[in-house]
């Protein structure tokens, strides 16, 4: 079986009540549904550094508009369909750059998403409605 590694950002602002996570979804594609930054780590790539590569890539976001606050969970999922483990690592950033509200990205880099326009918003974290492939799996760890 083949072991794919994956991170996730949950990218968030504001305090407790007034939490706001940054999610987007495919311009093109909205039946991808409603998604968080991450991708799959590269062969030989450190999983932090794949973590900010996927995050810029996809958003546009520096690394120094983010505080880590830390890993907060690693799970292994075993598609039905795939020979392959999907092992996913969520992490969580406070933001403090300044985008606006709303923003659209034009996704670079060398993967699959190349080209692609994604449309970014911040969703207060007690509003938001189920993300794709249970990318919300993990926040009930974000304090």
């Amino acid at each position: 079986m083949k072991l794919k590694r994956k991170v996730l950002a949950y990218i968030t602002k504001g305090e407790e009540e007034d939490r706001q996570l940054l999610v987007f979804e495919h311009r093109d594609f909205p039946e991808a549904g409603l998604q968080v930054p991450g991708g799959t780590i590269e062969r030989d790539e450190l999983l932090i550094d794949a973590l900010y590569r996927e995050i810029e890539e996809e958003s546009g976001i520096q690394r120094d508009e983010l505080v880590l606050c830390g890993k907060l969970h690693k799970t292994n999922f075993f598609p039905k369909d795939k020979d392959e483990v999907l092992e996913r690592n969520v992490f969580h950033f406070d933001y403090v750059g300044d985008h606006e509200r709303e923003w659209d990205y034009k996704v670079h880099g060398d993967g699959k998403d190349e080209g692609l326009v994604f449309q970014f918003k911040w969703i207060p974290v007690e509003d938001l409605p189920k993300l794709a492939s249970k990318q919300d799996q993990a926040l009930e760890f974000i304090e």
